[in-house]
């Protein structure tokens, strides 16, 4: 049976999207599921140090140089039960910017892991390897902080995902009236009516219904989860909804906030000590928002 995959990103850095993606692990592990966490923060992995693991001889820079033929062949124990791990590369010249051939052999390998979860860490920012991971996965979790920046750069990378999906999917039915009008889609200010998708549809509709409905039954597919992470206050939480009103809005797409993680000050004490959160604080408000997490992942 197929893992189910799980893709954890964070369009903007410094919000803890790695620190939340190494301790859901564990958490599903403690609920005996089989646990594959893959870094791919390409150029910038960490994740093996966020689980506690001091030596990575193996990485995906072996199986990207052709040093071994398979990602089983990189798996590392983390000493964690239920869990192994493939640590990030970090040793290849513009690793981040992969040509596509290598990033679908990546992909490809990807799916016939072992396990019963293989959660992916992915970069910051909305780059097509990082959008093209995500789209792998069968569940989608956009970590964010309540601040605007931070809720801004969620949009803009989903914007940038549904852009990405619709032009792949145009391009697989030939619909070179629908390829026109997404880059027509990206200079607003003299394209407002196509500043919604539901706008870009209507246009679309005039020349390819067809196209239209097939690309609404793409786009009802992706429906991304939010989870608001460093929440100080309780109003806080609401910004959530306010990112789900606006894609539903502009981008005709359909989110939730699964759930959100207080700010904790054991986070940082267990970033110096080198060890997860869920290892040694696991009664902490951070690990029991993790727990309630990992248990609407399954």
């Amino acid at each position: 049976m197929s893992a189910k995959i799980i893709a954890i990103v964070g369009p903007k850095g410094g919000i803890g999207k790695s620190t939340v993606s190494s301790n859901l692990a564990i958490a599903l592990a403690e609920m005996d599921k089989r646990v594959i966490a893959v870094d791919l923060d390409l150029g910038g992995a960490n994740l093996h140090i966020l689980l506690g693991v001091k030596q990575n001889k193996l990485t995906l820079d072996d199986f990207i140089l052709k040093k071994v033929d398979s990602l089983n062949e990189i798996l590392i124990d983390t000493g964690i039960r239920n869990i192994r791990l493939i640590s990030g590369g970090a040793n290849i010249p513009d690793i981040a910017n992969m040509p596509f051939q290598q990033k679908m052999k990546i992909i490809n390998h990807l799916l016939k892991l072992d396990s019963d979860i293989v959660i992916l860490d992915l970069a910051a920012g909305s780059s097509f390897n990082v959008i093209d991971f995500l789209l792998i996965a069968n569940q989608q979790l956009i970590i964010t902080s309540p601040e605007s920046p931070s809720l801004i750069k969620v949009y803009g990378f989903i914007k940038s995902t549904v852009f990405r999906m619709l032009n792949f999917h145009f391009k697989n039915i030939d619909s070179q009236e629908g390829i026109e009008l997404l880059t027509r889609a990206k200079d607003t200010d003299n394209n407002p009516n196509l500043k919604t998708v539901n706008g870009l549809f209507k246009e679309l509709s005039m020349t390819n219904e067809e196209a239209v409905i097939s690309a609404k039954e793409v786009l009802a597919k992706f429906k991304p989860n939010i989870v608001i992470n460093m929440v100080h206050k309780a109003d806080e939480a609401k910004a959530g909804n306010v990112i789900s009103a606006m894609l539903k809005q502009y981008l005709d797409v359909t989110s939730s906030v699964v759930t959100t993680i207080p700010a904790d000050e054991m986070v940082r004490r267990a970033l110096f000590k080198n060890k997860p959160m869920m290892t040694i604080y696991p009664g902490s408000p951070f690990s029991l928002a993790i727990k309630k997490l990992a248990e609407l992942c399954i």
